[in-house]
C-alpha cells in the first residue's frame, strides 16, 4: 500500500544528528517529541561515548507546514 501521508521529515522536526568534521553533520534520526529524541540521544551516548550527537529543530519543517496550512486556509 502506497503511504499517502506527508513525508516523515516534515512532521518530525526534532532531529538528533552525528557532528562531523569541517562542519558537517549527518541526521540520524527524527522525532516528532522532544523527549522522545532525549531518549534516543541518551541510549546513544551510553552506546557511542566517544561519537557527538545532539538533539536540533529542523525549524525549517515548522515554517513549511505552517505557510501550507496558511495557503489551503486562503483557498476555503
Amino acid at each position: 500500500m502506497i503511504s499517502m501521508s506527508q513525508p516523515k521529515s516534515n512532521t518530525h522536526p526534532w532531529c538528533v544528528i552525528r557532528q562531523l568534521p569541517n562542519m558537517q553533520r549527518i541526521v540520524v534520526a527524527r522525532f516528532r517529541w522532544r523527549q522522545d529524541a532525549d531518549g534516543y540521544l541518551q541510549i546513544l551516548r551510553q552506546l557511542m561515548p566517544n561519537v557527538s550527537h545532539m538533539i536540533v529543530f529542523d525549524s525549517l519543517v515548522q515554517a513549511q507546514l505552517h505557510t501550507s496550512a496558511s495557503l489551503s486556509n486562503h483557498m476555503d
